[in-house]
């Protein structure tokens, strides 16, 4: 009785030695595959141009958020809201020939242009505006053209 215990063990053991051969095997043949053709300094050779890639992609990364940034910056400043409102404002002679135009970027900072037109003359003004705000008096269609020109946070 003493025996079957151990060629039972023994059994065991042999089965786990094939299992890590057949391992070590499948091992080796998907080593020499990876490594066909290749020596060890091509492998090094290409560990070091794809850190080196690594190292540029990370410095193009870096300059492209800088230009990013830049644009961004620059593009707050720049024109956003652009409005064009035709108006007559004589009743009793012409037509829609006056005319007030509204350009602001983000932070509400731009000018308002308006042009009366008459007959006998024809007047332009321009009016700096703050804030969506000026420190001159805003005719009716002046404050129409800055309400449509009004840039909106997205």
């Amino acid at each position: 009785m003493n025996t079957r215990p151990e060629i039972a063990f023994f059994v065991f053991i042999g089965i786990v030695i094939l299992i890590g051969a057949f391992w070590a095997i499948v091992t080796e043949k998907r080593l020499k595959r990876f490594f066909l053709g290749k020596k060890a300094k091509d492998l090094e050779d290409t560990i070091m141009i794809l850190e080196n890639d690594i190292a540029d992609l990370k410095k193009a990364k870096e300059n492209t958020q800088k230009d990013v940034s830049i644009i961004n910056t620059k593009l707050k400043k720049s024109i956003r809201g652009l409005e064009t409102v035709r108006f007559n404002p004589f009743s009793d002679q012409g037509s829609n020939q006056s005319f007030a135009i509204g350009m602001l970027n983000e932070e509400g900072d731009g000018v308002v242009f308006s042009s009366l037109y008459s007959r006998e003359r024809m007047s332009i003004f321009a009016k700096p505006i703050k804030n969506n705000k000026s420190e001159y008096e805003l005719s009716a269609e002046e404050k129409e053209v800055l309400r449509k020109a009004e840039v909106k946070p997205q």
